[in-house]
This record gives C-alpha cells, structure tokens and sequence, in this order.
C-alpha cells in the first residue's frame, strides 16, 4: 500500500513537473512567435521603407482630406451684370482650401489652382466645365494636400463678349479679362500672406513657398502671374517698344493700350482703378503683401507674348497637346471654343520651354533640370520634348503619329454627362452631345492616368523649386550611420525620441502604413518629447530618413 502510494506520487510529481515544463515551452515559444512577428513585421516594413521610402512631398503620405469651403479671399468688380446691360458690380471671391488630416506641421507649402473656363461661367462658355469644382481641380488638390501641401481651387472673375464683331473688339474683351484673372490669383497670393500675418496663419502656410497651377485657361492666368512684374510688361518689350497686340485705335485714329492701369488697377490689384466715367472697375485689396511665388505648372496654358518672359522668372512645368485646336503649342493665334472665331496670337507650352532653354546657364528651370530626373515619367517626356525638361508634350490617342481624336486636348478633364445633360435639357442647350462627340472617351477612366503623370511629372520638380526636399535621379538615397533611440518603450502616453540625422521629418506610421503623426526636425537639437497618449494602443513605427523603429504603446 504505502509503495503504491509512493509510485502514485512520483508519477505525480513527474506529471507536474512536465506540465510545468511544456507550460514553460509553450510560454517561451508565445513569447518567440510574438516576437518573430514583430521582428518580421519590422523586417517587413524596413525592406518597404528602404526599397520605396514615402517622402513627404514626393509621395502621398496622407489618408485622408480636409475641406474648407467657400472661403472668401476678396470682393471685386464684375462685369458680368453688363452682359446683361447693367453696371459693373463688387462681387465676393471665394476659394476652397485642403488641408492633410492628422498633419502636426504649422508652416506647409502652398499650391493655388485655377480652373479652364474661356473666362465664361460654366455652360455659358459652351462647356460643362469652368469652376473651382472641376473634376480634375479637385483631383489635384487632393493629391497634392495628401502629399503634404496645403492647395487652394481659386475662382477668379469672368466676362467678356466673344460675340462681339471685330476681331479686336474681341481682344479688348478677352485681354482685359484674362488681366482680371491675373489680379485675382495675385490677391489670392496676398490674402494667405496677410492669413498667416494677421490671422493666425489658420491654414498653416509657409508664405515663401508657393505654387500655381493652372488649367487650360487658367494655364493662361499663372503663366501672365509668373512673368509679368509690372504694367509696362504687358504693352511694352524689353526694348520699351508698344507690344502691337495689346494696343488700339479706338475710332478716333488714337493709338492706345488696352489695358490701362488708372482704369483697370495695377496687375495685382493692390491699387483701385475707375473708368473716366468713375465707374469703379478695381476694388484694391492687401496693399502691403507681396504677390511673388515660386513655381508655375500648367495644362494647356498659354502666354499672351513670348515678350513676357524674362531670366529671373519662376521655374515653369508644362503639360501640352501638340494639336491642341484652341491654344497654340507653338506660337499662333487662340480660337475660342464658344464661337471657333479668332482672337489673339499667344505662345504656347513648346516655345515658352524653348525660350527657357535658350536663355542663358543658369535657365529659369535649371533648379530641377540640374537634377537629370530619370523616372519613367521623365524619361517618356524626353523622349517627347527636344531635350527641354519641363515640358511635357501629351500625345493622347496618337495612331502612326496623328491623333485619332483631335479635339480631346485634355485629356486629363471629365465632367457629369447625367448633371451636363439636365442642364441641357432646362436651358435648350446640346452641351452634353457636343462635348462628347468631340471627345467620346471623356471620363475618369482617360482621365485619372493622365492625372497620375501630371503629379508624378510635377512633384520632384515643384518641391525642388520650392526648396522642399533632396531629389535623386530615380535611385533611392541610402543613408547611413543616422541612429535614433526611443524611450520609454513600450509607453503609455509621453515618450523620447533621441536622433542624430539631418533629416526633416520623424514621421509615426500605423501597421497599415498610415501617417497618423508627423514632427518636423529642423530647428530641433538631440531629442524632443511626445505624447502618444491619444492613440490607440497598439504597435507603431517611427521612421526618421530611412530608419525605422518599433514602438509600443499600451493601455
């Protein structure tokens, strides 16, 4: 009995001390399946981030979009009532502005965008485009916020008569509104700076680095914005000979500009301007800003005079349709799409770049050119642009050379056709139809690949001109030796990252990939401290250049 019991005992005892043993094992090997998954998870995300490091301004970093709409910049004078036979009017002027969700950076780099229009309101113009809610417009600056921008859809003032009878009455119409539009983007400009002087800078703006793009006629708008620095620029060369476009004979066998700065205020609208008959025709609007910005990009844009373009102006990006029927690829007269009648010689994208490229080292666009980008977009524009990077000539629908549909010269523009096409319907109108039999493939799915080449061609060279970040030819950067710690770790709320790096930014990334904080470094000595304390718990890495950590937060 008493050696049973024994035995029974011993085998117990052994039992015990297996289960303890195995419950041991099995601990121990948790704690090592644990811990491979973060180690392989690491592993993971440091072979992501060394083989494809997301750059802020490079890349979307962001998820998500802020909208801040009908945000009004000024009130100026239309004259739209007087199509209609009534006086000029004072008209507030809006815009819409994004912001990146989640972004900690206070001073962010600005891109204004300006939509197509023929300087006519929507469906006036014979389209249904022409707003700040333009597809493409929004597209952009979305992207473009995502990547860490702040952008802004700008609406700028409309009117003049295309149906008027002569070809210069014409023109007078045309180039005083296209002087409007460029007296509106530069208040815009103006109405940020004065935001971050004395509002608060509520947008989080850097005011020395801003960008304007433009679309069709915008395209029109930013270029005149980037290289007109006063008025004798508009009406005079550099010789002080009268450009003979933007002059006149009124009927009295006078000889005059047709843009006059007493009347029409000054190009930027810091001035006001009265008609002889003191009609107000400008309404002066943030006199003790500047209106300078640093990088002009467009599509489908043009120059009123190769005149304008001067050494010293702005790094320009073009995107253009060589057989755009409306604005001249070279130099040539536009036709207006409302009538198809004639109305001003105007440069376009391929002879712009040709003057840049001729002008003396360095060029206006020497800032990206010295970089010799070659990514796949770059190198597909070279082999387009005869050797002058900047332009990117846009052959869409090209069958043995020629395109197979002539008047899709936008190709990166959609619209509603279902919205277009009750309009049609309430205002007896055939816009739908004609848009599309002109361009049968018009839609998003045409569109956003040509969007995606518009911000991959643009991107390096925007945050190259602006200063904004290192750009490598197409091959990743690999930097060494850039160490960082973080402590505690894990944490529940405040935590210490300590670094040696020349980097800008140390960006919190979730297991998704998401930037959920980001906090930038330039000014910043040794180590800083953060609060993590509203995050969820969880596993997060931290990355500075192109180290990645893992850090713990619990609850």
């Amino acid at each position: 009995m008493g050696r049973k019991l024994l035995i029974t005992m011993v085998h117990s005892f052994l039992i015990c001390i297996a289960w303890q043993a195995c419950a041991k094992a099995n601990f121990i090997l948790n704690l090592i399946s644990i811990h491979m998954k973060q180690i392989f998870t690491l592993l993971l995300l440091t072979l992501a981030f060394g083989l494809h490091a997301q750059e802020r301004y490079l890349d979307e970093i962001f998820d998500e979009v802020q909208v801040t709409e009908d945000v009004e910049y000024a009130a100026n004078i239309t004259v739209i009532p007087a199509l209609q036979g009534l006086p000029p009017m004072q008209m507030p002027q809006f815009m819409d502005v994004y912001e990146p969700v989640g972004d900690t950076l206070t001073s962010r780099p600005l891109v204004l965008l300006f939509h197509t229009g023929n300087f006519l309101p929507q469906y006036a113009n014979g389209s249904a485009l022409g707003t700040r809610k333009d597809s493409a417009i929004v597209e952009l600056a979305n992207r473009f916020a995502r990547m860490g921008y702040v952008t802004a859809s700008v609406d700028y003032r409309l009117g003049w008569n295309p149906l008027a009878g002569t070809q210069v009455e014409r023109t007078y119409q045309l180039i005083n509104a296209a002087y409007r539009g460029v007296q509106d983007a530069r208040t815009a400009v103006r109405y940020f700076r004065m935001n971050a002087a004395e509002m608060d800078n509520e947008y989080g703006i850097d005011p020395d680095k801003i960008a304007m793009f433009g679309d069709g006629t915008g395209g029109y708008v930013t270029l005149a914005s980037a290289t007109l620095q006063d008025y004798n620029d508009i009406i005079l060369t550099n010789t002080g000979d009268p450009i003979e476009s933007f002059w006149y004979d009124p009927g009295d066998g006078s000889y005059v500009p047709m843009v006059i700065e007493a009347i029409n205020g000054d190009p930027e609208a810091k001035n006001d301007g009265f008609a002889p008959d003191s009609t107000q025709l400008c309404v002066g609007h943030y006199p003790d800003y500047s209106s300078e910005f640093n990088f002009q990009m467009n599509t489908g844009g043009a120059m009123g005079s190769a005149e304008w373009l001067d050494g010293g102006d702005v790094p320009m990006v073009s995107f253009h349709c060589p057989h755009d029927a409306y604005a001249p690829y070279t130099t040539g007269i536009v036709v207006v799409p409302v009538t198809n009648e004639p109305v001003i010689e105007a440069t376009g994208a391929y002879d712009i770049h040709a003057i840049i490229n001729d002008q003396e080292n360095p060029n206006n666009n020497e800032v990206f050119q010295s970089l010799e980008l070659a990514d796949d977009i770059s190198v597909a524009a070279n082999a387009l642009n005869d050797g002058m990077d900047g332009l990117y000539p846009v052959l869409n629908n090209y069958v043995d050379g020629e395109p197979s549909e002539p008047f899709d010269s936008s190709p990166w523009q959609w619209w509603d056709v279902a919205i277009t096409q009750a309009v049609d319907t309430a205002n007896g109108t055939n816009i739908a139809a004609t848009q599309l039999s002109l361009n049968p493939t018009m839609g998003p799915d045409e569109a956003l690949p040509w969007i995606d080449i518009i911000q991959g061609y643009t991107a390096p060279r925007m945050a190259a001109a602006l200063g904004l970040t290192e750009t490598s030819s197409g091959v990743e950067d690999v930097v060494n030796g850039e160490t960082f710690t973080v402590y505690p770790n894990p944490t529940n709320g405040f935590t210490t990252i300590a670094f040696s790096s020349s980097a800008p930014f140390c960006s919190l990334y979730s297991m998704d990939g998401r930037v959920v904080r980001q906090w930038p470094l330039i000014g910043v000595e040794g180590s800083f401290s953060v609060d993590l304390s509203t995050l969820t718990g969880g596993t997060y890495v931290v990355q500075i250049g192109y180290e990645s950590q893992l850090v713990s937060i619990v609850r």
